[in-house]
């Protein structure tokens, strides 16, 4: 899964410079550099880790970069409100693609395979697992992110635009603690933890209780706002997801 991995990689990377530089709404620009950079990225990883000199890897290379451009360009796209479900479908795509050929990728040489070897890290990985292991986290990031806020709009869990009362604003915490917590469950799960995992879970339900709460009050009129609803929702919704991604990571990091 080589291949697969440095397109994770690529993809982690790209969405986060999105995410630390963003351009205004409508921009032409940002449409140019991000897919740029990714491909650059992607092609610099492959160059440099042996992933071209076999024609099975340079075969899986292709779609990767095309799936990479594709997925990028659509994730702008959502961002504008428009093509959610496309967005989904084409980052799933993309890794279908590279799990189906997984068993032509070749194994990991070149610089990062030499620099692991003089590294001598404690727990030194093999060069296959360490950038299979680089791109689940950088996609537990930004990535993780916008996956958690695609899919339940894409299943109409969740409207495209902003909560009723600015709740979504208000939850934008998650933003920090999501990505966190993805990191945190595989890294728990892969030390053996998984009780430890639970219970990052479980604090995260406290954590963020008082803020669902604080929605649940009345207004001048004695009624009960109707965003409780819709704010407890988000909250759920969004956090299922985000296990899910992050399980998933588990799952192709054991």
């Amino acid at each position: 899964m080589t291949v697969l991995s440095a397109l994770l990689v690529a993809i982690g990377l790209a969405d986060l410079l999105r995410s630390l530089h963003p351009q205004p709404t409508g921009s032409a620009r940002e449409i140019r550099w991000v897919p740029i950079a990714g491909v650059l990225v992607l092609v610099v990883i492959a160059a440099t880790c042996g992933l071209l000199a076999t024609w099975g890897g340079v075969v899986l290379t292709i779609p990767a970069v095309i799936g990479l451009v594709a997925r990028l360009l659509c994730a702008e796209e959502a961002d504008r409100g428009t093509g959610h479900r496309r967005a989904p479908a084409v980052f799933a795509g993309a890794l279908l693609v590279q799990l189906l050929g997984s068993g032509w990728a070749p194994l990991v040489t070149g610089w990062l395979a030499r620099w692991l070897a003089r590294s001598q890290l404690p727990r030194q990985p093999e060069p296959d697992r360490a950038l299979l292991l680089a791109g689940l986290v950088l996609v537990q990031l930004a990535t993780g992110n916008r996956v958690v806020r695609l899919v339940p709009v894409t299943t109409g869990a969740l409207p495209p635009g902003p909560l009723s009362g600015g709740a979504d604003g208000e939850l934008r915490g998650g933003r920090l603690l999501g990505p966190l917590e993805r990191i945190f469950i595989p890294g728990l799960g892969l030390a053996g933890e998984l009780t430890a995992a639970g219970l990052v879970i479980a604090a995260k339900g406290l954590i963020r209780w008082p803020e669902l709460k604080s929605h649940s009050g009345t207004d001048e009129d004695g009624r009960r706002p109707s965003d409780i609803d819709k704010v407890t929702e988000y909250f759920l919704v969004g956090s299922f997801v985000s296990w899910l991604v992050a399980m998933t990571a588990l799952v192709l990091a054991s």
